[in-house]
């Protein structure tokens, strides 16, 4: 669940960057004395033709994917609990379950927690991928919605 709230922020913060409007990343100057009426006609057909050339809606909110299951791991607790219920019937094979018990709880609580420490390392490498995702739809998208208001007469910088 702790993924989520951070994944759910990062993705929000990259939005409001973004910002909601149409092409918040570039400035729009009309060079044929277009009205401001005019501009916004244009800037919206060049939202809809770029939004069509480049599959990316800069107005649609990013959602939160969740990561492959395989992602997911207990951590130390969990990893006792598994190491301890392991112990414990291999120690009753050897003759003493509670002492088993007790060594696979100490050594699946040490695997459960290095595996949540790669857990989260796994995490913040797919936030990142997502991230740069996001970015790269927004850089072609901006390439697009330029290329057409170009086209009608407009410098974008």
């Amino acid at each position: 669940m702790r993924w989520t709230k951070g994944l759910a922020l990062s993705l929000s913060v990259a939005y409001l960057c973004a910002g909601p409007a149409l092409a918040a990343d570039v400035y729009i100057y009309p060079e044929k004395g277009q009205s401001k009426d005019q501009q916004q006609k244009d800037e919206y057909e060049c939202y809809n033709w770029g939004k069509q050339q480049t599959g990316f809606d800069p107005m649609a909110r990013p959602t939160a994917t969740s990561p492959p299951p395989e992602q997911r791991s207990h951590g130390a607790l969990g990893g006792a609990a598994r190491g301890a219920a392991v112990g414990a019937a291999g120690g009753a094979i050897a003759g003493d379950a509670g002492k088993g018990a007790a060594i696979g709880a100490a050594t699946g609580g040490m695997v459960g927690g290095m595996r949540r420490r790669q857990d989260r390392r796994r995490q913040q490498d797919w936030e990142q991928q997502q991230a740069a995702q996001y970015n790269q739809g927004r850089s072609e998208y901006n390439r697009a919605f330029g290329a057409c208001m170009s086209g009608r007469g407009y410098t974008v910088k």
